[in-house]
């Protein structure tokens, strides 16, 4: 089984291993798209058995597509100050030498690693990062491929005078000879004197770059990694999301560098490809390659689906608004707020639209952030989109409220909080938060006062108490059994038009006040007043015997009981009995033989399955309790 045999068969190793086993059968591994030049692979191994593409792979949901966008920064040459330039540098130099120098400074990396390029540059990528990802609680991160080690640190530089970002770069051990170059002794001085800095502060390269690397995959303070040729293969940084290029790579090495975005990670629907070299002039989901992009070598289909033009976004925006407005399409009166709450009462219906919402949310995100869409799409349809952006999240705000819903599309607060603030107007900053906790009475009263209608209100008690009530259900469940049954009720007479939207609100705050009180202690005997677990117990035990055993000369009996069945799950309780599947049994056997001797007792008739169900429930209370 040989790994990487699209480039590594073609010389004496393959002929040598070949005379080492010559009656092996042959098994070829690449992880890499072979290109049409090395299609002769096959030709060495035999046919092709299996292939898994990048399209696979985000089919697959083992990576994320990537988006690409090119940017081109646009420079003004100062010809005469070059030439004023060169002129002192060369000196010293005979004709030959001079020409040299000539032909060095005039190579676009050299004009493309002026100070000027690269403060524009790091400008545009700090508004890109800031605006788009440096937010409260977003985790995403960016790499910067810059073309040497010098223009590495000018970079960071540039960072570090904005202030705005937290960078580091890696980079490999400068070469003695950096710093003696007569051509441009500041540069290397400064490439030695970074990696003295690093060296005084790690003590070692190994330190210096497992800390960095260790920090930008792990960590919350670096913003953006700053490399050159290191990183750029086998490195995976999960929460990297962009990458920023402004170096030549061609062929594998930008396959590789590119792959640096696309790993998974939570809220990460894309990575996204800002090209400030033009890698990539024309670009379709098919990748077919102009010559001189660095990909054209490469068959095509094996590079399908790799990265997409970010103007496909435009199709989706467009679709996922049409998906959301088609949710709505029944409502008659489309000023009614309150018609569109109450049309997303049902749970399913409720569900798509916060999952159609976040589409669109997101990829209006990616819209707004990129210049080329922003450019591409009518500045009419843009203003629709943010202003249907902005009704749909008040919608859903309030309707997470009223009907109690806590969601998670991962994402997506963070990022989509930054997008209304930056590009969307609102009377009221927009706070999506989970409801509050109905016990919390001031809070939950702030969030109740936000509701416009009675009914809108009412349904935010219901809904809150009923997912308190399921919360605490276990530690009691014949005293919430109760509030429980007085909630479906009220919702019911409210439904069948016996009650009005007012009496539905007071019923609700009623049952909420009750609620609050906690649990009584008039209804228990007085052997267990004052002992919540065994008041939980008891109410278990009651409800099941009063199914079989319609009246009871006293309770007392019960209440007895329960303080038995306590002292038990007390015996047994320690640090691990949770998942002890032994201790569980010992209980189970214990509450089995208590429960035979009161039956036969008090002469109540439970049966097997009954005394089964009292004991499941007597352990559910107690795994919540103790």
């Amino acid at each position: 089984m040989v790994d990487e045999s699209h480039r590594t068969q073609y010389g004496e190793l393959h002929i040598k291993m070949k005379k080492v086993f010559p009656n092996a059968c042959y098994l070829g591994f690449t992880g890499t798209p072979l290109m049409k030049k090395e299609k002769n692979t096959m030709i060495k191994f035999g046919k092709l058995i299996h292939t898994y593409t990048i399209a696979d792979g985000v089919r697959d949901k083992a990576i994320v597509p990537l988006l690409y966008e090119g940017k081109m920064v646009d420079q003004s040459v100062n010809q005469k100050a070059i030439d004023n330039r060169l002129d002192m540098i060369t000196r010293h130099l005979n004709d030959k030498q001079k020409e040299d120098v000539m032909k060095k400074w005039s190579l676009f990396e050299r004009i493309a690693s002026s100070n000027q390029r690269i403060s524009m540059i790091a400008f545009d990528i700090n508004q890109h990062f800031l605006d788009n990802y440096k937010t409260q609680g977003s985790q995403f991160k960016a790499m910067l491929a810059t073309n040497s080690k010098i223009e590495a640190i000018r970079y960071l530089e540039a960072f570090e005078e904005l202030d705005d970002l937290n960078c580091a770069v890696v980079i490999s051990p400068p070469d003695q000879r950096e710093g003696h170059e007569a051509v441009d002794q500041e540069s290397k001085d400064k490439v030695q004197n970074f990696w003295k800095k690093m060296m005084y502060r790690y003590l070692n390269e190994d330190a210096y770059e497992d800390s960095i690397k260790e920090e930008f995959i792990e960590g919350d303070e670096i913003d953006l990694l700053i490399v050159v040729d290191k990183l750029l293969t086998g490195f995976d940084a999960p929460k990297a999301t962009v990458l920023y290029i402004d170096k030549p790579l061609r062929e594998h090495t930008l396959l590789q560098a590119i792959a640096r975005v696309n790993r998974l990670y939570e809220g990460k629907d894309y990575g996204f490809i800002i090209d400030y070299r033009g890698l990539l002039d024309k670009l379709d989901q098919a990748m077919q390659m102009y010559s001189g992009s660095g990909l054209e070598n490469f068959d095509p289909k094996d590079i399908e689906g790799a990265i997409y033009d970010v103007i496909s976004v435009i199709g989706s925006l467009r679709q996922y608004h049409s998906d959301l407005l088609q949710i709505f399409a029944p409502i008659k009166n489309k000023q009614d707020t309150e018609e569109y709450e109450v049309w997303l009462e049902d749970k399913e219906r409720r569900d798509g639209f916060y999952d159609v919402l976040s589409q669109f949310g997101r990829n209006l995100g990616i819209a707004l952030e990129s210049e080329k869409i922003y450019n591409a799409l009518p500045e009419e349809e843009l203003k629709k989109y943010k202003k249907d952006l902005k009704f749909f999240q008040e919608l859903r705000k309030s309707v997470k409220l009223r009907y109690s819903d806590t969601i998670d599309h991962k994402e997506y607060e963070a990022k989509m909080q930054k997008l209304m603030d930056n590009y969307i107007s609102a009377e009221e900053v927009i706070r999506i938060t989970n409801p509050v906790d109905i016990l919390n009475e001031k809070a939950f009263e702030e969030e109740l006062e936000r509701l416009d209608t009675k009914r809108a209100k009412a349904d935010a008690i219901r809904t809150r108490l009923t997912k308190s009530i399921n919360t605490k259900w276990d530690e009691n469940p014949a005293h919430y059994k109760r509030f429980s049954e007085r909630i479906q009720e009220a919702i019911q007479a409210y439904k069948d038009k016996r009650i009005s939207e007012a009496e539905y609100l007071y019923k609700m705050h009623d049952i909420m006040n009750d609620y609050r009180k906690g649990e009584p202690v008039e209804d228990y005997p007085e052997i267990i007043k004052g002992n919540p677990n065994a008041q939980a117990f008891y109410g278990v035990t009651k409800e099941i015997v009063n199914e079989v055993q319609e009246t009871i000369a006293s309770y007392d009996i019960i209440g007895d009981l329960s303080l038995k069945m306590e002292k038990i799950i007390q015996q047994y309780t320690k640090v691990d009995w949770h998942k002890n599947i032994e201790v569980h049994n010992r209980i189970a056997q214990e509450l089995d033989d208590l429960l035979f001797d009161f039956t036969k007792e008090q002469k109540i008739n439970l049966d097997f399955d009954q005394i089964d169900k009292i004991i499941e429930q007597i352990k559910t209370v107690a795994l919540r309790r103790y």
